[in-house]
């Protein structure tokens, strides 16, 4: 047995309607991530300079050395970009949420307060700017509790939201075990917020965003003008509101960095933005704090059985039937790689499908003998499985009359005789009378292209099963 652990299902086709307030068509959230004073320097104890997210084309850390005009662009971020970034915000009457490295607002105490005053969201951006995929568990673990107990001694109260970006592939199962986050937001990978099982904690993630951010200034490709930031943010906002206005709501996440956007050219394509998002009614700019509270409380969590995370024995008890008679596919399924793509009817019947078809041609005939004649001799005994009992009722196969009864009794002979295995259609799909013409027309093909058919119909009917019993 294999188990994969991404999730390449997510919400899937029709994801939820977020339901947001003022029955917005879009959520559109606003990230400063401040990091100026917390990223690597040697004056904090780090072994080279900073390299990550400046204007400095291919910059390169310096080994035991202060890279001066480095610090001096971060330091433009603290001295200049957070003050003209807080006036425009707060002149919007947009509150954001600032990703605060706790390092680095202990060292802004003036940026601290004039974020607390205007009502923003401080979330943790970690203790320190620096790369945390070769950190060993346990240090993490040290550093994220240590990011808390820093951050509540500067802001007053302890983050309810958490975002590392440069993490490991441990870093959001450590904050989720931490317990006390509201959101963890490390991930990239879709429009909607969605829970985590971590154990016995469920952890609801807000995702963000690495393209509608502007450290596309500071990388290649990237932009170039504050206009092609606009045009890209713009873009994106048309695309996800159209979405919204036909009934699938989404949100938009925007990211920044006071060093980058801040700069007066680049800072004019984010303006432009506002302005534009201001002229239509029903947007939601809100603190992502607000939107895990929102969703909490719309969308709370509830566990269930995931066929993935089933043991042997429950798996096949619980699956062994959706193929008539045949518990032996289920078993064979279990063995697949299965993941979270197959915690759903489409994605099991999948995984169900491909152990009967890499089945040998006698297996294959033995699950269509399993199956029941239709209206035959085991319904009238009562002694079909309370799906087919259920299926053929559904069709008014129970309720035949003589006539009737007699008239299936002699095509079901005649398809046996001809093909040896019993005539099988996924009733569901059909009437009695659809029913009927199925068989005179069925009869008319050879054996091989019936084989076929039955096989496909039997899929048909695994498919019919499954969705009864999964999302």
């Amino acid at each position: 047995m294999t188990r994969y652990l991404r999730d390449m299902r997510g919400h899937g086709a029709t994801p939820p309607d977020p339901k947001w307030p003022g029955d917005a068509r879009i959520a559109v959230q606003f990230v400063l991530n401040y990091e100026e004073g917390g990223e690597n320097s040697i004056l904090h104890g780090d072994a080279a300079s900073e390299a990550f997210l400046s204007d400095i084309a291919g910059a390169a850390p310096w080994p035991g050395q202060r890279h001066w005009n480095m610090e001096s662009i971060y330091e433009y971020g603290a001295r200049a970009g957070f003050w003209r970034l807080h006036r425009l915000f707060t002149g919007a009457g947009i509150p954001v949420t600032v990703y605060g490295v706790a390092t680095a607002l202990a060292r802004s105490p003036e940026q601290v307060a004039a974020m607390k005053s205007a009502g923003w969201e401080i979330a943790s951006h970690g203790l320190k700017w620096v790369e945390h995929r070769n950190m060993p568990e346990e240090e993490e673990r040290a550093a994220i509790a240590e990011a808390i107990r820093l951050h509540t001694e500067v802001v007053g109260t302890r983050p309810l939201g958490w975002y590392t970006g440069r993490c490991s592939a441990n870093t959001v199962r450590l904050v989720g075990q931490e317990g006390g986050f509201a959101y963890v937001s490390d991930t990239y990978d879709d429009d909607l917020p969605y829970w985590l099982e971590l154990g016995d904690h469920d952890q609801l993630i807000i995702p963000y965003t690495l393209e509608t951010n502007d450290m596309r200034f500071a990388t290649a490709p990237g932009y170039i003008t504050g206009e092609q930031f606009f045009t890209y943010l713009r873009d994106a906002f048309d695309v996800l509101y159209a979405e919204g206005q036909a009934g699938a709501p989404k949100m938009m996440s925007v990211g920044l960095h006071c060093r980058l956007i801040g700069r007066p050219g680049k800072l004019a394509g984010l303006k432009r933005f506002l302005d534009y998002i201001g002229e239509f009614e029903d947007v939601w700019c809100p603190r992502r704090i607000d939107i895990a509270r929102h969703w909490a409380e719309t969308h709370p969590h509830r566990r269930w059985d995931r066929p993935s995370r089933m043991d042997h024995a429950a798996f096949v008890a619980k699956f062994g039937g959706i193929f008539e008679h045949s518990p032996w596919i289920a078993d064979r399924a279990f063995a697949l790689e299965l993941g979270p793509a197959h915690d759903g009817a489409v994605g099991l019947h999948s995984a169900l499908c491909r152990a009967f078809r890499s089945a040998s041609a006698e297996e294959r005939l033995g699950v269509l003998r399993a199956h029941p004649d239709l209206a035959g001799k085991l319904a009238q005994a009562g002694r079909l499985t309370a799906d087919s009992t259920a299926e053929q009722a559904g069709a008014g196969l129970d309720m035949l009359t003589d006539a009737e009864r007699e008239d299936f009794t002699r095509l079901n002979t005649a398809y046996v005789d001809k093909h040896g295995f019993p005539f099988i259609i996924a009733v569901r799909d059909n009437t009695k009378a659809s029913i009927r013409a199925a068989f005179e027309r069925r009869l008319q093909s050879n054996t091989d292209t019936e084989l076929e058919e039955a096989c496909n119909q039997v899929e048909r009917i695994a498919e019919l099963r499954l969705q009864d019993i999964l999302p």
